[in-house]
């Protein structure tokens, strides 16, 4: 069988990359931040990365497209509240910015025109970002998802959670048991806003983490299982695997 690192440049060699042409670039982006008590600080890195490399090697092996993952970028944007916590790092919109730039530059001078941002942080919102990169490289298509929303949690998960609760630590159980130490969890309570309309979102600012959370968890992780974690990052490949397809496979992503 073909050696898959090629599909994975956090695991492969220019002598594995250099024979092959590529349908496009996929680029995980995470964040460094505490993940409740029990995971690490880049689970939002490690999770975007793994999905996509399934998602990838998904796409190589049923219908011949070629992805690249690139390594994950852990400059994530921080709430207040959060850049007090030991080794959390905020990024800010300008610094991203930069990154993704830098990126999308280095691929277009290879002659790559499509890239798919994988994001594992909510934090994080490249839309206006892509739209800038748009105008100063119309050839050059970008795209962004939430791989944590491509699928609703309903029917996967028993509680409804936001931080480091039953969906990412039941994934994190699939792909890496041994970086998860649930005897340090803690219950993930957390408190809403006073106001009923920043509850329902008529309107919307950042969290206080300090103020929501006690142990920077928003959700209960003790409900989470490996085989939760592997039947939702299967149904999550499988949507973007299909992504990947149909960017890979068009030359016109319009309607005639």
């Amino acid at each position: 069988m073909e050696n898959e690192n090629n599909i994975d440049l956090s695991a492969s060699c220019y002598g594995e990359v250099k024979p092959f042409s590529y349908d496009l670039a996929v680029l995980p982006w995470g964040a460094t931040e505490p993940h409740n008590q029990h995971l690490p600080y880049l689970t939002d890195c490690i999770l975007s990365h793994d999905i996509a490399v399934d998602a990838a090697r998904q796409a190589l092996q049923t219908q011949q497209v070629r992805c690249m993952v690139l390594p994950p970028v852990f400059m994530g944007s921080q709430n207040p509240g959060q850049r007090e916590l030991t080794f959390c790092i905020h990024a800010r919109y300008e610094t991203q910015k930069a990154i993704l730039t830098d990126i999308v530059a280095s691929l277009h001078h290879q002659g790559m025109q499509k890239l798919v941002i994988i994001n594992g942080h909510g934090g994080n919102n490249f839309k206006n970002m892509i739209r800038d990169l748009a105008v100063d490289y119309p050839d050059f298509l970008i795209a962004t998802t939430e791989w944590f929303t491509i699928v609703p949690p309903n029917g996967f998960f028993e509680e409804k959670d936001d931080h480091a609760g039953e969906l990412e630590t039941s994934v994190m159980l699939h792909y890496h048991p041994e970086r998860v130490n649930m005897a340090l969890a803690g219950e993930g309570k957390s408190q809403p806003f006073a106001l009923s309309s920043l509850n329902e979102k008529i309107a919307w600012t950042p969290r206080n983490w300090q103020r929501v959370t006690t142990d920077t968890g928003i959700g209960n992780p003790r409900k989470a299982t490996p085989e939760k974690g592997e039947r939702y990052a299967k149904a999550v490949t499988e949507r973007l695997c299909r992504l990947f397809t149909e960017l890979a496979q068009s030359s016109d992503i319009y309607e005639h």
